[in-house]
């Protein structure tokens, strides 16, 4: 081992000195590791991953390495897993991809994982320091994002490494990590701890986003699980089962941050909720009826679906409680951002990825600005002036506007800026009509709807996307607000009336009481032609989202379930009709119904049932039906007056399914019975069993249903096996 000499102070300082500075260059070698541009910094690093994800972590190790992210999609599909769509679908990124970050910023990212947002933060900021405890997801991150000269990624335990930050952090990310300040932190108050270390961190002026599910989420009353125990209503339930994990309400975390002193927060709320948002609200913008219908996201688990969250919503909305149950936080430690509402595009093929914007200008005024999320999107978003000036031509001279709009910003603040117009989507106001069974306002509302669009049908250009919530209405106002979808031809406006209420349908089942004949009869609409015109919206979806599979086919190929309580519960109602025990008893005269009975006692939830049977001495013969329908029955244990009885005793039992003699691990005896009947039964022969006056029996069951042609195709194997 290395050990210094002792300084001459007359000539050997500055070789002392540069002994240990050459010291220190080899240790720091040791302790960090180069990936492309990015930097691992190892020196708090206890030298082991105190978490893992097991095998999973390892593939997606893999993928990082063999693959470019363009191809992330595709493998996602292929790969159909939850975890390879949670910690590499672009998506994730939008959660900060709205946050206004300059070119001059610190970033801070506690809790960096598998780098799902890094990479985002990154294009945006001028530098990004991560945190993360795990070394092989800070290796996902460093290698899936190796080309990024400006992040470093510090691998430890936080409360080792946060000595070490400077204190000059624009932005400090909690993405789905202040849940986890229990682990990072520990002691009484871990979680106002935590925050007040970081915000010792922050510059001036600086902000601390947090985005953490909310424990009284809708989709948790509604029957989705919590998101990290992975049980029902724990959150809801105040976390009685344990666990590490906690997350808070709205004025759970407005506690925190005034008990550390916070002067200034706001709050935002990603939908569906923040880990794959499509669409962030705001105090000055919360959501109007009809919009939050986005619901089934169920990835990771199956669900239950207790009740309509759109409906459910609806309802918050109108009683304007939707802070206190919209799934997600995004709460913003320091000055408001400049948003009110946000809404993604980019479930698309790259050409049409767009986001969406109400913010304010610089009179204060609000403004919708539409951006483009890809290079090839920038043509889409110019498009969009090219359709404002055509479609103004069209409509010039009728009382339908449009929405003005105009290109603005050059580079990455390059988008399409339109007026923010008030009034209500005709959307409402005919939901409205429908609720209230005020069906000649709707017909009134919907033939003036077909009379605007249909103005000048005959000029070549088109917005194929004229549905009822691009529609704003205010008195005899109507405006169209939303026309990205404009094409240089000819439509009929019956074509593009169909098609809204075939939108205005699929949106929400309750609409089916519309008359849709009424519709056809309207527009002079055949059924041939209807039909026509839904295969030319698939073929138009298609075009939408090209190649890419939407978050709805992505949840059907992971496999997740969705699970309806109202025939869960018939489906047990059903069960527990099925597997009544019956017991007939047999004096001499035969069986009988008159001489039967059913039991009170049910199959446990793993099929086993024990039955002692009173009965008196004059019994000959005992039938007991496990069952009233076709399954397998174990025959487990007899005993009579409290003797055991052999199961294989000669004539002693007899049934009607086709029997296999069973042995236990520890060498006992059992009766297997495969039922190929809805009318299964066991016969005893009570006189072999020297009854007396009044007798007990003891059996022991197992019973499983099974579908009759299986039943049968099993009796008959055994018949030739035999």
């Amino acid at each position: 081992m290395w050990t210094p000499q002792r300084p001459d102070f007359d000539h050997g300082s500055c070789v002392f000195s540069g002994d240990m500075r050459n010291l220190n260059m080899r240790t720091k070698k040791y302790m960090t590791e180069q990936i492309g541009k990015i930097t691992l910094d190892l020196s708090k690093y206890p030298g082991e991953d105190r978490y893992c994800d097991g095998a999973v972590e390892d593939e997606l190790l893999d993928i990082v390495r063999k693959y470019s992210q363009v191809e992330y999609p595709q493998l996602i599909e292929q790969r159909k897993s939850w975890p390879i769509l949670y910690h590499l679908s672009p998506l994730r990124e939008n959660i900060v991809d709205f946050v206004p970050m300059s070119p001059q910023d610190k970033v801070l990212e506690v809790g960096s994982g598998c780098g799902a947002i890094t990479g985002a933060l990154a294009r945006k900021a001028g530098s990004v320091t991560c945190v993360d405890l795990s070394k092989k997801r800070s290796l996902i991150n460093a290698y899936r994002h190796s080309d990024c000269d400006n992040i470093t990624i510090h691998v430890g335990n936080f409360q080792d490494i946060e000595p070490g930050l400077s204190r000059d952090f624009n932005y400090i990310c909690l993405i789905g990590v202040f849940e986890y300040g229990r682990g990072y932190i520990g002691g009484d108050h871990p979680y106002e701890e935590f925050l007040r270390i970081l915000m010792g961190h922050l510059a001036p002026g600086g902000r601390i986003l947090i985005a953490i599910e909310n424990k009284y989420g809708l989709k948790y009353f509604a029957g989705c699980k919590e998101d990290h125990l992975g049980s029902y209503f724990s959150g809801i339930e105040n976390y009685q089962e344990g666990g590490n994990a906690r997350t808070f309400s709205r004025q759970g975390l407005e506690k925190i941050f005034q008990s550390c002193g916070v002067e200034e927060y706001h709050f935002y709320y990603p939908y569906p909720d923040y880990k794959f948002m499509t669409s962030v609200y705001s105090d000055e913008r919360q959501p109007g009826r009809g919009e939050l219908s986005n619901n089934l996201r169920n990835f990771d688990r199956d669900r239950m679906v207790l009740f309509d969250e759109k409906l459910a919503f609806d309802g918050i909305v109108e009683e304007g409680l939707f802070s206190v149950f919209a799934n997600s936080y995004m709460a913003v430690i320091g000055g408001a951002l400049p948003v009110q509402y946000v809404k993604y595009s980019n479930d698309r093929a790259r050409e049409f990825r767009i986001r969406t914007e109400i913010g304010r200008d610089s009179q204060g005024r609000p403004v919708v600005r539409k951006y483009p999320l890809t290079a090839e999107a920038a043509d889409h978003v110019r498009g969009m002036a090219w359709a404002c000036e055509k479609l103004t031509e069209r409509y010039a001279g009728s009382e339908l506007s449009v929405n003005r709009c105009r290109l603005a910003g050059q580079g990455n603040d390059f988008h399409a800026e339109f007026e923010y117009v008030a009034g209500r989507p005709l959307t409402e106001l005919l939901d409205e009509c429908l609720e209230k069974g005020e069906q000649e306002e709707f017909w009134r509302y919907f033939e003036r709807y077909v009379e605007l669009i249909g103005f000048h049908e005959e000029y070549p250009v088109t917005d194929f996307d004229l549905i009822f919530s691009n529609l704003l209405v205010i008195g005899e106002r109507w405006t169209l607000i939303d026309y990205e979808w404009t094409f240089e031809r000819t439509m009929e406006a019956r074509e593009l009336a169909f098609r809204a209420v075939y939108c205005y349908l699929l949106e929400n089942e309750k609409r089916n009481r519309l008359n849709l004949d009424r519709v056809l009869k309207t527009l002079g609409i055949t059924e041939e032609q209807a039909q026509e015109y839904r295969d030319r919206e698939l073929k138009f979806q298609q075009y939408v989202e090209g190649k890419t599979a939407s978050m709805a086919a992505l949840r059907e190929c992971i496999g997740r379930r969705l699970r309806d309580p109202e025939k869960l519960v018939q489906n047990q109602e059903n069960y527990e009709s099925l597997t009544r025990v019956q017991v007939y008893e047999d004096t001499g005269g035969g069986y009988t119904e008159e001489c039967s009975r059913f039991l009170d006692q049910r199959y446990e939830e793993d099929g086993h049932i024990e039955l002692e049977l009173e009965f008196p001495g004059n019994v000959r013969m005992m039938r007991i039906d496990p069952a009233m329908d076709c399954g397998i029955c174990n025959i487990m244990e007899l005993r009579f007056n409290g003797e055991p009885v052999p199961l294989n005793t000669p004539k002693l039992l007899t049934v009607n399914g086709k029997q296999i003699k069973s042995r236990t691990e520890d060498g006992s005896a059992y009766l297997t019975v495969i039922f190929p009947t809805q009318d299964p039964n066991i016969s005893i022969d009570i006189s072999r069993l020297q009854p007396g006056e009044t007798n007990i029996l003891y059996i022991r069951l197992e019973y499983r249903q099974i579908p009759l042609r299986m039943a049968e195709d099993v009796a008959q194997a055994i018949k030739k096996w035999v």
